[in-house]
């Protein structure tokens, strides 16, 4: 940056040298004489405002060969023979607006286990590789109203990963590891969901409008995810991943007739009936008017939505409306931004924007960010400008400008055949002719003045608008209170899951003790398991960036009943301790010393929590188990120590375990480990990974390289000082 600030100041140094400094620097006038004799006679070019355009032609599409396979999937075939690549994409008829309102999160968590779990014969982890040694991918997803596995490889591998695409797509088989990463990373996705100013404006805003009590305004909460079961997933798959309820497209480098056979013997197996799937939900909400204010103190400008419900893409006006919205605030031209931007100086960005969505009403949303200070005085401007397009036509120059953006916009619809072919696959899935492109293009040709006028006083609601503001209110030049009308706080707390609590009463106890009874039977019998003495267990703990980055490396070993000793491996050194519950000592590179307060605290707990013992706590004195629901228990031991054990309803396997821990840094904090990656050893079924997370928060993940059950350890072993 300073070379060319340098290069640029010696150029401008050069040119004032050729002139003396005192001569005025004038505007050349227009010849008035003739040119002389054999002077140039070319003509100047014409103003770039003079410059005429033909008229925009129809948009060509490309045709797309149609088949129905013979179990009732849909396919669509586009030749392209420009790369010898093959693109292929699934969209299946269903959304997360068919989650149960107790687990929202399924079908996102669906989506992306389908393919981070693998299919029934090469796990995850194992499809990554073989994807990666031919440069394809295997993706899949779910969203509000569609679910898609998608596919790329090269022509030469193209028979392996489609058959790999096909089993993601109808054989995942959602193993427990990635559905527990999956549910950590929502987790951490809630934890982190305040972060963002402007994320929490475009949030807040959808769910007041929709209505939060409606599935378009749900939120994935902790208490939802914790919900959610390998069961509710692969419930989830088989109702909605169905051949009649599927839609199938591929472009590349290929012979029609020939992937057409190759695609509907791959697919010959592939047979389950579902009955039709129903409509999604419809949007009922009703308007909320009014002034939202979530305060939050870290940000030094305010973000800002103001609309209402809009309306749906097939929709009559819809060519109007969006000529509206450019011309209210599509651009640098545009209402909001000359007045907002330029004349006032109060935001950088401001924008109008009429989201129709393709099967339900969208979003008028007007939004943008400004100075704490001019809060009010800009939102009030935003309103007169929205009061001041409803009053009078637009003017000519305004809709041509605007016509022009939205018409040469829709070049780029279709300048490629991966865009073609996924635009008429979204035509189809939300049954609009083939030909809306083409009936769009002429609607905006249409649109005149008038008709902007009459959409905008239609549809424009300005009584209607629901205003949220993130901001800190103390750096408000004006209360919000003066834009009229009370102002209603948002509560932007992250709720931790509520643990249901036990009833303590004969029924409860016999039901906890027939819940872990069933446990200890999914994990190799009670006899099995209280044969164990004790054990050597060897992992990696992989602390998130967030909590510090950083790896430990530890052993656990563990004498029946009561006596653990850990060492861990650390950057800073190696830090061992032990006890036996009641007393110990710990021995880090800064000296050694008996094991007493929080850290003492901590290694009761882990003591408490052994695995082995969890799992026969109803044969253990002192210990009391109580059912919590149908399938977990709450386990405590009358000397202050408690968790709750979650199990998998489908395996009876220990799923977590979620306890309070010591928080030197305030109360405790909760505290959640999940159990993965089953494996037997010697007829019992022990994890071999789990997760950790704190507060909500993903702490880290833990992976077992070794377990070694009645080693024949001995107490001294354990009660040694390195």
């Amino acid at each position: 940056m300073k070379r060319t600030l340098a290069i640029l100041l010696l150029a401008a140094g050069a040119g004032l040298a050729q002139k003396p400094a005192e001569t005025p620097v004038t505007a050349t006038p227009p010849p008035t004489t003739p040119p002389r004799q054999g002077a140039s006679k070319t003509p100047l070019p014409p103003s770039v405002r003079n410059l005429k355009f033909p008229p925009l032609k129809p948009i060509p599409i490309p045709q797309v060969a149609t088949f129905t396979l013979p179990n009732g999937m849909r396919l669509f075939l586009l030749e392209d023979h420009e790369l010898p690549i093959i693109n292929g994409t699934a969209r299946i008829r269903t959304g997360n607006l068919f989650d149960p309102k107790d687990k929202v999160g399924l079908a996102a968590m669906t989506g992306t286990v389908m393919r981070t779990g693998g299919t029934h014969s090469q796990t995850g982890d194992q499809l990554d590789v073989a994807l990666e040694n031919v440069a394809a991918t295997v993706e899949s997803n779910i969203g509000e109203t569609a679910g898609t596995v998608s596919f790329t490889a090269l022509k030469e591998d193209a028979d392996q990963v489609m058959a790999i695409f096909k089993d993601v797509l109808t054989a995942p088989e959602f193993r427990e590891d990635k559905i527990e990463l999956a549910r950590t990373q929502m987790r951490s996705a809630i934890s982190r969901r305040n972060d963002d100013a402007h994320g929490i404006e475009g949030r807040e805003f959808a769910n007041l409008v929709y209505g939060k009590d409606s599935p378009y305004g749900w939120e994935i909460e902790y208490a939802t995810l914790d919900r959610i079961a390998r069961a509710d997933l692969q419930q989830f798959h088989s109702r909605y991943f169905f051949p009649k309820n599927a839609m199938l497209a591929v472009r590349g480098d290929f012979d029609t007739a020939q992937m057409k056979a190759r695609i509907e013997k791959l697919f010959a197996d592939w047979t389950a009936e579902r009955p039709q799937v129903p409509a999604f939900p419809k949007v009922e909400a009703k308007p909320a008017p009014g002034v939202y204010l979530a305060a939050k103190k870290d940000v030094t400008q305010t973000f800002f939505a103001m609309g209402h419900l809009g309306g749906e893409i097939r929709d009559k006006d819809y060519a109007a409306l969006e000529i509206l919205s450019d011309i209210l605030g599509g651009g640098f031209q545009s209402r909001l931004v000359q007045r907002v931007r330029t004349r006032m100086g109060n935001a950088y960005d401001i924008s109008a924007d009429w989201e129709a969505d393709y099967d339900h009403p969208g979003l008028f949303e007007i939004g943008g960010s400004t100075k704490s200070f001019s809060t009010v005085e800009t939102l009030k401007a935003v309103r007169e400008e929205v009061d001041r397009v409803r009053t009078a036509e637009v003017s000519e120059a305004e809709l041509e400008t605007a016509k022009e953006t939205a018409l040469n916009s829709l070049v780029f619809a279709f300048d490629t055949k991966s865009k073609t072919l996924g635009r008429m696959l979204t035509y189809e899935y939300y049954g609009y002719p083939r030909d809306f492109i083409q009936q769009y293009q002429a609607a905006l040709q249409a649109v005149t003045r008038a008709d902007v006028l009459r959409a905008a006083k239609e549809h424009l609601k300005p009584e209607e608008f629901t205003i949220v503001a993130v901001g800190n209110p103390a750096d408000f030049g004006q209360p919000l209170a003066s834009l009229g009308g009370p102002v209603h706080n948002v509560d932007l707390t992250i709720a931790e899951p509520k643990q249901e609590a036990a009833q303590a009463d004969p029924a409860s106890l016999e039901k906890g003790k027939q819940i872990l009874a069933r446990a200890q039977q999914a994990a190799g019998g009670a006899d099995k398991l209280a044969g164990v003495r004790d054990y050597v267990q060897t992992l990696e703990l992989k602390v998130a960036p967030p909590a510090g980055a950083l790896q430990v490396k530890q052993t656990n070993s563990w004498i029946e009943p009561n006596q653990l000793r850990q060492v861990s491996v650390m950057p800073i050194g190696t830090i061992a301790l032990y006890t036996d519950g009641k007393s110990g000592w710990m021995v880090t590179p800064r000296g050694s010393g008996a094991l007493g307060g929080p850290a003492l605290t901590q290694a009761s707990g882990d003591l408490f929590r052994v695995y082995f013992s969890m799992l026969l706590s109803d044969r253990i004195p002192g210990r009391k188990v109580n059912a919590v629901g149908e399938n977990a228990v709450e386990i405590t031991d009358g000397a202050g120590q408690e968790a709750q054990l979650i199990f998998d309803p489908a395996t009876g396997l220990a799923k977590a375990v979620r306890y309070h821990a010591v928080n030197l840094a305030g109360p405790p904090m909760t505290v959640e480990q999940t159990f993965a990656d089953y494996r037997e050893i010697g007829g019992i079924k022990v994890p071999y990974k789990m997760g950790i997370s704190q507060g909500g928060s993903p702490f880290g993940e833990i992976t077992v390289s070794d377990w070694k059950l009645n080693a024949g350890l001995k107490p001294e072993e354990l009660q040694k000082r390195p």
